[in-house]
C-alpha cells in the first residue's frame, strides 16, 4: 500500500471473531464468477474487518521503548537480566511458561503477596494453587511444611497427594515414614481415605515393617470405606469387589498360622477353595498354586550405634536394683528409634526385665515393658519398642532403661560423644535422669537400633 506521498507503508490485517469455517468459505467463494460471488456472499454472515496502518519509522521507535538494548553479559549479571537478553537475542518477545522460576520472592512476580503462614487443613489446598499458577517458591515452602510435620498419621495420604503434585522427595519421605512405621500408618484413618492406585503401591512394598495380619486388616478396613464411597451397600461381597486384584498383593501365606487361622480364614473375604488351598500350603508336603503371593516380606534391616569401644565386668559392679540408667542423643538426619541394646549378666546365662522409655524434653515418646534373656557373654541384646519412634535431626532425646535381674552385668567403657554410623551422625550427652551412673564414657544402652 502507498499513501499520498509515495512513501511505503505496512499494513497490518487482523481478521476478529472470524471463524475458520467461515474463511474456507470465502476462500471458495472468492474463485467463482461475480455472479456466483454475490450469490454465495449474501449468505455468508457479516465479517468485520480491522486495518491498523504504521509507518515503518514508528515501529522502529516502539521496539526500541519495548525492547531496549542491553550491554553484553557479565559476570554480575543477574539471571533474570541474562534471561531477558537471551529472549532479545533470540527475536523472541514471549515470555517462557516457568518465567517466575527466575525471581526469588513472590512480589518481583508481580503478584498479590503477604508473609506465608500455612495451616495443616489447608497446606493441602495452597500447594495446589501455587502449582497451578506456577509460584514455585510457595510451592516449596508448602512442601517444607509438609516434610516437618509428617507422621506415621498422615504419611499415606501425603504419599497420594505428593504423588499426585509430582513432588519426588516429598513421595521419598513419604516412603521412609510408612516403612519404618507401617503397622502405625496402615492403622491410622488416613490409611482409609487414600486412592486405589496408592492402596496397591503400599499393598506391593516389599520393605513394610509390618505383621502380615495387620496388613489384611488394613486393606478391610479400606475396602469398608471405599464401598460408602461408591454407595455401595457394605458387605463381603462389596468389600472384596471393590479389592480387586489388590486382594492378591496381601501375603497371607507367610502369616502364622494362629493369624490365618483365627483372622483371615474366618473374615469371610476369601472364598472355600481359598482358605482350603492355603491350610494346605500351611500343612502339606506337596502345596497346592496358590495366586497370593508366598514370599514374605523383606522388611527393614535395623541399624546398630555402639557407642562404647570396649566393655568390662567387675566383681562388684554393674548393679541395678531398681534405679534408671539413661542418656541423651541427637541426630543430624531423621531417623526411627527401634530399640536399645542392652548389656546382659557377667555371671552366667541369666534372664532380666526391662522397661525402656524414649522421652523429648520430659515427654515420653515410646516406652516398652518386655524381658530378654542374656547367655553370660559380652554381646548385646535388643529390647524393642512396640513401634519405632521417629526422631527429628538436630533435637536432644532422652533414652532410659530401668533393669531387673543379675545384679551384676557388662558395662561400657571408652564412651564416645560422637559415632558416625552409615550417613548418620550421633552425638551423646549424659542425662540428668541417669541414678545408676550411665553417661558418655561409660555404664548401660550401648546401642540404639534404629531405621534409617
Amino acid at each position: 500500500m502507498v499513501d499520498d506521498k509515495g512513501k511505503n507503508m505496512k499494513c497490518l490485517t487482523f481478521f476478529l471473531m472470524l471463524p475458520e469455517t467461515v474463511k474456507n468459505r470465502s476462500k471458495k467463494s472468492s474463485k467463482k464468477g461475480n455472479s456466483s460471488s454475490s450469490s454465495s456472499s449474501s449468505k455468508l454472515p457479516p465479517v468485520c474487518y480491522e486495518i491498523i496502518t504504521l509507518k515503518t519509522k514508528k515501529k522502529k521507535k516502539m521496539a526500541a521503548d519495548i525492547f531496549p538494548r542491553k550491554k553484553p553479559a557479565n559476570p554480575n549479571t543477574t539471571a533474570v537480566q541474562q534471561y531477558h537478553q537471551q529472549n532479545l537475542n533470540n527475536n523472541n518477545t514471549i515470555p517462557a511458561p516457568n518465567w517466575q522460576g527466575l525471581y526469588p520472592t513472590i512480589r518481583e512476580r508481580y503478584i498479590y503477596c503477604d508473609e506465608i503462614d500455612l495451616a495443616a487443613d489447608t497446606v493441602l489446598a495452597t500447594l495446589y494453587a501455587a502449582k497451578k499458577y506456577i509460584v514455585p517458591h510457595l510451592a516449596r515452602a508448602c512442601v517444607n511444611f509438609l516434610e516437618t510435620s509428617l507422621s506415621a498419621k498422615n504419611a499415606c495420604v501425603l504419599l497420594s497427594q505428593s504423588c499426585l503434585f509430582e513432588e519426588p522427595d516429598l513421595t521419598q519421605r513419604c516412603w521412609e515414614v510408612i516403612d519404618a512405621q507401617a503397622e502405625l500408618a496402615l492403622k491410622s484413618e488416613g490409611f482409609c481415605d487414600i486412592d486405589f492406585q496408592t492402596l496397591e503401591s503400599i499393598l506391593r512394598r516389599e520393605t513394610l515393617n509390618a505383621k502380615e495380619i495387620v496388613v489384611f486388616e488394613a486393606a478391610l478396613n479400606w475396602a469398608e470405606v471405599e464401598c460408602q464411597r461408591q454407595d455401595l451397600p457394605v458387605s463381603i461381597e462389596n468389600k472384596r469387589k471393590v479389592l480387586g486384584k489388590a486382594l492378591y498383593l496381601i501375603r497371607i501365606p507367610t502369616m502364622a498360622l494362629d493369624d490365618f487361622a483365627n483372622g483371615a480364614a474366618q473374615s469371610g473375604v476369601l472364598t472355600l477353595n481359598e482358605t482350603n488351598d492355603i491350610f494346605l500350603w500351611y500343612t502339606a508336603a506337596k502345596k497346592p498354586e496358590l495366586e497370593f503371593v508366598s514370599n514374605a516380606r523383606k522388611g527393614l534391616v535395623p541399624q546398630r550405634c555402639h557407642r562404647f569401644q570396649s566393655c568390662a565386668y567387675r566383681s562388684n559392679q554393674w548393679r541395678y536394683r531398681g534405679r534408671c540408667d539413661s542418656i541423651q542423643f541427637a541426630v543430624d538426619k531423621r531417623v526411627f528409634i527401634a530399640g536399645f541394646g542392652l548389656y546382659g549378666s557377667s555371671c552366667g546365662s541369666a534372664e532380666y526385665s526391662a522397661k525402656i522409655e524414649l522421652k523429648r524434653q520430659g515427654v515420653i515418646l515410646g516406652q516398652n515393658l518386655s524381658k530378654y534373656f542374656s547367655d553370660g557373654s559380652s554381646n548385646t541384646f535388643p529390647v524393642w519398642f512396640e513401634y519405632p519412634v521417629q526422631i527429628e535431626p538436630d533435637t536432644f532425646y532422652t533414652a532410659s532403661v530401668i533393669l531387673d535381674g543379675n545384679e551384676l552385668s557388662y558395662f561400657g567403657q571408652e564412651g564416645m560423644t560422637e559415632v558416625q554410623c552409615g550417613k548418620v551422625t550421633v552425638q551423646f550427652q549424659c542425662s540428668s535422669d541417669s541414678t545408676n551412673g550411665t553417661g558418655v564414657q561409660g555404664g548401660q544402652i550401648p546401642e540404639l537400633i534404629f531405621y534409617a
